[in-house]
């Protein structure tokens, strides 16, 4: 569903933005489209073309790539206030998606079309260091999660996603397999850690959702670098 951007009050959402000035604030806002999906719909996936910068205002996308096996690893989530840093790379290099884009909720979002995006970018020194702060941010991030894949304990990574994950009631709504997709391993090595973390109290388990006990045990171990968890 698309309804036209008249308003540019969207724009003070996002603090590199705040800056236009008004004239460009308008051809922002007049350019580009607010946008709506459902949970679960397709943001973009391999081989579809760059052909909008989404904004994120409401909502979670969730960005991961499949090997050629069709092992999927998560690479990062878009939140309000955001934009999707593949998005930005593909629209600048003007290559296709190798990646897989899903509305993990409920998503508004502002679509800024290539040529409104190219528009701004050329034209507005607030714009580009706001999409390239962006970038360098989302970069850094990745990096970070490369770290934490190759060189950063199972559990100890496990801990720290259980508590981002959680709601205000402590509620992981996620199955095994959802949680290896999240981390890059395998349901085993997460059934198994689970069933440790269940052990020592932490957590309670029932099917498709984990149950936070004890936040204190997860965050010590999610602080710790050399914690230790027997039996895993």
């Amino acid at each position: 569903m698309n309804t036209p951007a008249a308003e540019t009050t969207w724009i003070d959402r996002f603090d590199g933005l705040r800056r236009l000035p008004p004239d460009l604030r308008q051809t922002l806002a007049s350019g580009s489209a607010i946008v709506t999906l459902p949970s679960g719909a397709a943001v973009f996936g391999p081989g579809q073309s760059a052909d909008n910068l989404l904004l994120l205002l409401e909502g979670t996308v969730r960005v991961s790539q499949a090997s050629e096996t069709g092992r999927e690893v998560f690479l990062y989530r878009v939140h309000a206030g955001e934009s999707c840093v593949l998005t930005t790379a593909c629209m600048l290099a003007f290559e296709d998606y190798a990646a897989d884009g899903v509305a993990e909720t409920d998503v508004t979002a502002v679509a800024i079309p290539r040529a409104t995006f190219d528009d701004l970018v050329a034209r507005s020194p607030v714009f580009r260091e706001f999409v390239f702060t962006a970038y360098s941010r989302r970069i850094t991030d990745l990096f970070a999660l490369i770290d934490d894949i190759v060189f950063q304990r199972m559990d100890v990574r496990l801990a720290a996603r259980l508590l981002e994950l959680a709601d205000a009631q402590g509620a992981i709504h996620a199955t095994h397999q959802v949680l290896a997709t999240e981390l890059g391993t395998a349901r085993e090595v997460i059934s198994r850690t689970l069933g440790e973390f269940h052990r020592r109290g932490w957590i309670e388990q029932a099917r498709g959702k984990v149950q936070l006990r004890d936040r204190s045990g997860l965050s010590r171990l999610a602080r710790s670098d050399h914690a230790s968890v027997s039996g895993l």
